[in-house]
């Protein structure tokens, strides 16, 4: 296959300050949301949920500051493994690329498969297989085609899921004060923040076990950095980005939180498939569930499509960093990389068939991957800001001289690092969870000695990156 010209390694800066802001915001809204939000209340309580929810709030403003600093200075594609690689070691960048990478390419096999199943709503005798090679084709071709295509379509994707968030909280503020008429249910008022044993039914310890859920909703705005080296004008794009959706990353989720807990009692939202729906149901809005549905299928899709992205440019960045085989760093004439993009894609379709052949063994070892793959993720992020700027200091950098500073420096990061240790300690006490985390964890293992014995401890993989200002 000619991939164009190997010398040409440089990615088009086509990505705008709305690309970016989308696409870290709608990596974010999703099943999370619309699906998870409901359940931790359940498992929490509503007091335990906001504060669950606040307090990842909190670490991901402080991941995403951290990342900004970094990704201003340094705007390159697949940043935090080139910033680990640099700036903690190369065999932290191997490691937390590789299992990022094999993260977001299951998790992107999986959503093609959902996407399948909510097409059984309106094609009932359609087989699903035949809906994920539909998605699958059409989001090759956006990926394919041209950074800003891709680009474009999760603009959109993301823009409806934002509107449905927006209309599901007035119509739900509405719905508890009784503006607008529940069918068949009283208005709420504040009520049900009292009712099912009150605000922590469980006991504050409970919170902390459910962070873990937390923290995989809000996977994602890692994107920004991920993109940086595609991004138009980085020094103004990215800290705007940054500033933009944090904010709104937590008022969406606190907002959504509040309504819900007031709206039902903890206890039947355990039993709600998606609340979300259930509101809009009851308060007689037409085709409401078929309104929800739609929405739910971008939001799937969304995710596969920012899923695909990321795993792409973080094998394209792994080549480049001789972590990879030197095909996937190939661009097309477009400034695609269109062999990591397949490689990528072909994972993903091994991963759908291991959720039919291997769901106990294998499957659940891909899944425990992801998820802790995030956790380290935004551990990596901090450690690597941390050292950046010790060094930067060491050889005479000024504060003044960075365009995007993460104020409160140490602090920030250290703090950042505390969290996300203490999130990884309670899984452990969960016996739904405790799996996944041992997974994951020898996972984290077994990339570090596969470094060591394939590479030796020879530092030949430090990234010289391009910097700004």
């Amino acid at each position: 296959m000619n991939t164009g010209n190997e010398r040409d390694t440089e990615l088009q800066r086509s990505m705008k300050s709305r690309h970016l802001f989308m696409l870290s915001l709608g990596g974010v809204i999703g099943t999370g949301l619309f699906l998870n939000a409901g359940f931790t209340i359940n498992q929490a309580g509503p007091g335990g949920a906001l504060v669950a929810y606040i307090v990842g709030g909190i670490l991901l403003y402080l991941v995403m500051t951290c990342l900004g600093e970094l990704s201003v200075k340094m705007p390159v594609t697949g940043s935090f493994q080139a910033y680990a690689s640099k700036y903690i070691g190369p065999a932290s960048g191997f490691t937390l690329g590789w299992m990022y990478w094999l993260g977001s390419a299951t998790t992107a096999g999986v959503e093609f498969t959902a996407a399948g199943m909510v097409m059984q709503r309106w094609f009932p005798d359609t087989p699903i297989w035949i809906w994920c090679a539909l998605f699958i084709v059409l989001l090759f071709a956006f990926n394919a085609l041209t950074t800003k295509g891709f680009a474009e379509t999760e603009y959109w994707f993301a823009g409806i899921k934002v509107l449905a968030v927006l209309i599901f909280i007035i119509v739900g503020l509405g719905a508890i004060f009784g503006i607008v008429s529940m069918e068949g249910r009283p208005a709420p008022f504040l009520s049900n923040f009292s009712a099912d044993g009150g605000l922590f039914p469980f006991g504050i310890m409970i919170v902390f076990v459910t962070m873990m859920n937390v923290v995989f909703s809000y996977q994602g705005s890692e994107l920004i950095g991920i993109a940086a080296g595609e991004a138009e004008n980085p020094q103004k794009t990215i800290p705007r980005a940054i500033r933009n959706v944090v904010f709104r990353i937590l008022v969406f989720y606190v907002a959504s939180v509040t309504i819900l807990s007031a709206l039902f009692p903890s206890s039947e939202l355990g039993l709600l498939e998606s609340p979300f729906v259930t509101v809009f149901d009851s308060v007689g809005i037409p085709f409401a569930a078929d309104i929800m549905n739609f929405v739910i299928l971008t939001a799937l899709l969304s995710v596969g499509n920012s899923c695909l992205y990321a795993a792409t440019r973080l094998l394209w960045s792994l080549s480049h960093s001789n972590m990879a085989h030197p095909v996937f760093g190939k661009l097309t004439k477009r400034k695609v990389p269109l062999n990591a993009l397949l490689a990528t894609l072909a994972f993903s379709l091994l991963s759908l068939l291991t959720s039919v052949v291997a769901a106990d063994t294998v499957y659940v070892l891909l899944m425990s991957v992801s998820g802790i793959a995030v956790t380290f993720t935004w551990m990596g992020i901090a450690l690597s800001q941390f050292n950046f700027r010790r060094q930067y200091l060491r050889e005479g950098g000024k504060i003044e001289d960075l365009q995007f500073v993460a104020p409160f420096y140490p602090v920030m990061p250290l703090l950042c690092l505390a969290i996300c240790t203490f999130i990884l300690i309670f899984p452990a006490f969960d016996p739904t969870q405790r799996i996944g985390l041992f997974y994951g964890i020898g996972a984290l293992v077994l990339f570090y000695t596969f470094y060591y014995v394939r590479y030796g401890r020879k530092k030949v993989h430090k990234p010289n990156l391009p910097t700004q200002g």
